[in-house]
C-alpha cells in the first residue's frame, strides 16, 4: 500500500515506507517545494547574504560565496560532510532516512529543487540504498552526505543485490546525475531526518517487541505458578498508568483458564518482584513509549532545515536558526532506551527464577539429565552478558555533549547517537527475550503431566516448538537461539486459535 505524503508523515508512515512499501509524494507537497525554491532563486539574484546560500558554513557563515561559486559550495559540502566510519546502515534504517528527509523538504523551507525529492522518490521506489556508514555522526550531517553522493553520481549503492557506483545506481533507474543549486548541498546534510528516521524504525522494533515482552512473561508466569491475584485490574487501577492497565489486562488474557495457575493458588504470600512487577515495568515503558511517539510525530512535523526558507520571492526571508538540533529528540530515545533495557533486565531475572535450582521447583537448569547436561545453565549467561551490554548502552547520549566547528557549534544533543543506542538496547532485548520463550517452553515441558496451559499462553509454546524442540544438549544451544529470535523479530506474538 502506497504512503501518500501530503501534510507530513508521522512515524508509523515512514516505519511503512523503511519496510519497503512506495512513497508519493502529493502536488501540494511539491507546490511547497517550488515556492521555496523559487524564494532561493530570488535571493541569489538579489546577492543579499544568507547563510548557507552565498555564505559559508557553521564557523564559515560570515564568509561571503560569490554567485559563480555556490554551485560548488553545495557539491563541496556533500564531500566534505561524507566521513562517516564503520558498518553499514542496513537497507531499512537507510529507507527510513530517506522518507523522514523527504517529509522534511515537503513543509516548503528548505529551497531545494523537486529534483532532488523526485530523485529520493524514486530510490525508495527502485529500492537504491545508498551505503550510508552507521558511525560518526555528531548530529545528522554525515549520514545524509553520504546519501547525497549517490544523488550526485558519486559514492555507492545497493540496487538489485549489486554493488554499484553512484553514476551505475542512477543509470540503471534511468537517471543523470544531479547538479547542485545553491543552498541544495547545505539542505541535504541538514535538518534531524537521520535521527527521525532511525527513531521511527526503533519505535516500530520497540512497539513489536513490548507486546512480546507481555506474552512471554505470561508464559513463564505460568511455569513459575504466579499467584494471579495480583494482576486483579482492581489491584492494579491503585496505581493509574495506561501502561500498567494495558499490561495487566494482556497478562490476565493469556493467563486465563490455565490449569497451572490454578493449581499454584494460594502456594506462596507473594512472588518475587520478577513476576509480581511485570505490569509496572512493562507498563512503565509503555507509557515511556507513548511519550517518544509523540515526540518523533512532533519532530516529523518540524521543519529542522537551517536556514529555513520564508516570505515570498519578492520579500524573501532566510531565518537562522536551530530547529536541526533535536535535543527533545535524543533525550526521547535515551528514555525509551533505559525502558527497553529494563525490560529486558527483568527477562533475566525471569529466566534465572526458571532455571535455578533453589527457586524453581523445575529440574536443575531445565537440563534433561541434570548432570550429565547443562541445559540452559550458559543460555543464562549469554542473557546475563546481554543485560550488562544494555546497562552500558543506556547511558544517555543526550548528556554527552562535545564543541565542533571552531567553537560555533557549542552544544550538541546527539539524536543520531542516542537513536543507535535504542536500537543496539533493541537487539539485545530481542536475543534476551527469544530466551525467556525458550526456557518458558522447556519449563512447560515438564508440567504437562501438572495441570493444563491456558489457551494463550499454548499458542506461544505450540509456535516455538514449530521452529526448535525440546533442548536434550543434543545441538549447539546458539542455532535456536537465532531461529527464535528470528521468529520473535518478524511474526506478532500468537493468539488462542491462530492457524501457524
Amino acid at each position: 500500500m502506497t504512503v501518500v505524503l501530503d501534510d507530513g508523515l508521522d512515524w508509523r508512515a515512514v516505519a511503512r515506507v523503511a519496510k519497503g512499501e512506495p512513497l508519493c509524494v502529493s502536488d501540494a507537497a511539491y507546490a511547497r517545494i517550488d515556492r521555496a525554491s523559487r524564494i532561493v532563486d530570488s535571493i541569489v539574484a538579489s546577492g543579499v547574504r544568507a547563510y548557507g546560500i552565498n555564505t559559508g558554513v557553521g564557523a564559515l557563515s560570515d564568509t561571503v560565496v560569490d554567485r559563480t561559486a555556490q554551485g560548488r559550495l553545495s557539491r563541496s559540502i556533500v564531500f566534505s560532510h561524507a566521513c562517516g566510519v564503520g558498518p553499514l546502515l542496513d537497507a531499512r534504517e537507510v529507507r527510513a532516512i530517506i522518507a523522514a528527509q523527504i517529509a522534511n523538504f515537503a513543509h516548503g523551507h528548505s529551497g531545494i529543487g523537486r529534483e532532488i525529492v523526485s530523485y529520493l522518490s524514486l530510490f525508495l521506489e527502485h529500492d537504491c540504498i545508498p551505503d550510508v556508514p552507521s558511525r560518526g555522526s555528531a548530529g545528522y550531517l554525515t549520514h545524509n552526505a553520504h546519501t547525497a553522493l549517490v544523488l550526485i553520481g558519486e559514492g555507492q549503492a545497493q540496487l538489485g543485490g549489486r554493488t554499484l557506483s553512484g553514476r551505475d545506481a542512477l543509470a540503471a533507474m534511468g537517471l543523470q546525475p544531479l547538479v547542485l543549486g545553491a543552498k541544495e548541498g547545505l539542505s541535504l546534510v541538514n535538518g534531524t531526518a537521520c535521527a527521525t528516521g532511525l527513531a521511527s524504525i526503533a519505535l516500530a522494533r520497540a512497539s513489536h517487541l513490548l507486546d512480546w515482552g507481555d506474552a512471554i512473561a505470561a508464559l513463564t508466569l505460568e511455569a513459575a505458578g504466579c499467584q494471579i491475584a495480583a494482576f486483579d485490574e482492581t489491584v492494579l487501577a491503585l496505581r493509574p498508568s495506561k501502561g500498567i492497565a494495558t499490561v495487566g489486562a494482556s497478562l490476565r488474557s493469556r493467563l486465563q483458564g490455565s490449569g497451572l495457575i490454578a493449581a499454584a493458588h494460594g502456594r506462596r504470600t507473594q512472588d518475587a518482584l520478577s513476576l509480581r512487577a511485570v505490569p509496572h515495568a512493562h507498563g512503565a515503558a509503555r507509557d515511556v513509549f507513548d511519550v517518544c511517539a509523540s515526540i518523533v510525530d512532533r519532530e516529523l512535523a518540524s521543519v529542522t532545515d537551517n536556514p529555513a526558507i520564508l516570505g515570498t520571492p519578492e520579500q524573501p526571508v532566510v531565518s537562522s536558526e536551530a530547529h536541526a538540533v533535536a535535543p527533545a529528540l535524543g533525550q526521547a530515545a535515551d528514555s525509551l532506551a533505559i525502558a527497553i533495557a529494563q525490560i529486558a533486565a527483568m527477562s533475566e531475572r525471569r529466566i534465572d527464577r526458571l532455571v535455578n535450582p533453589l527457586v524453581s521447583g523445575l529440574p536443575p537448569f531445565l537440563a534433561s539429565d541434570a548432570g550429565s547436561h547443562s541445559g540452559f545453565m550458559i543460555a543464562q549467561y549469554t542473557a546475563a552478558a546481554l543485560v550488562n551490554d544494555n546497562r552500558r548502552f543506556a547511558a544517555p547520549a543526550s548528556t554527552d555533549g562535545g564543541l565542533t566547528s571552531g567553537l560555533q557549534e557549542d552544544f550538541l544533543a546527539h539524536p543520531t547517537a542516542a537513536a543507535n543506542k535504542l536500537l543496539a538496547v533493541l537487539d539485545n532485548a530481542e536475543y534476551i527475550l527469544a530466551i525467556e520463550w525458550m526456557a518458558g517452553a522447556q519449563a512447560h515441558d515438564f508440567l504437562d503431566s501438572v495441570a493444563q496451559r491456558a489457551a494463550g499462553t499454548d499458542a506461544l509454546y505450540s509456535l516455538l516448538r514449530r521452529h526448535i524442540q525440546h533442548y536434550s544438549d543434543d545441538r549447539p544451544i546458539s542455532a535456536d537461539m537465532e531461529r527464535v529470535r528470528a521468529v520473535l523479530r518478524d511474526e506478532p506474538p500468537h493468539q488462542p486459535g491462530q492457524v501457524f
